[in-house]
């Protein structure tokens, strides 16, 4: 069935064309906020599933204007920033004591050069590069101008090069 066909059932209120929607994009989903979430995969996996709520909740206010799953990632980049908000105390006591330049014979790779992006710079660029979207579906799903988005990924993507050439 296709997923048009999906999401209209979901909104009358058939759980089950819902969860096939969820298994359709859980694992995307997943990915992106484990890359924003800097790779904790229970906190990925817990804004999943409020992510999964909420639209299961707001599906009706799906207009069908861009993707699913780019509606799917604005709720969870509206809920990592409300839980960043709430944790923005606990992050910094969770720092880790040993840094990188601390410890010189750490390999950086990809991922935890991405940890060292600001949030907007992991989020624009999970999305255009890893998940595909264009610089626009990005920049809605955000709520950022265009211009922000491209800024970020122009930075992210300079800052990366940097953190992986050091790290080389």
């Amino acid at each position: 069935m296709d997923e048009t066909k999906l999401i209209a059932r979901a909104a009358a209120g058939d759980s089950a064309a819902f969860a096939l929607l969820v298994r359709q994009h859980q694992s995307g989903l997943r990915g992106f906020l484990r890359r924003l979430t800097r790779n904790d995969p229970a906190l990925a996996d817990d804004i999943a599933q409020e992510t999964f709520l909420e639209a299961w909740r707001k599906l009706s206010h799906f207009r069908g204007d861009g993707s699913f799953a780019g509606w799917l990632n604005r709720i969870a980049w509206s809920r990592f920033l409300m839980d960043a908000r709430k944790r923005k105390p606990q992050l910094l006591e969770d720092l880790p004591e040993q840094s990188v330049e601390t410890a010189p014979d750490m390999k950086l790779d990809l991922e935890s050069a991405l940890a060292k992006l600001s949030a907007g710079e992991r989020a624009a660029l999970t999305l255009c590069t890893a998940l595909g979207h264009s610089h626009e579906e990005a920049a809605a799903i955000l709520a950022m101008p265009l211009g922000t988005v491209k800024s970020h990924i122009l930075r992210g993507r300079d800052k990366l090069r940097a953190l992986l050439e050091d790290g080389r």
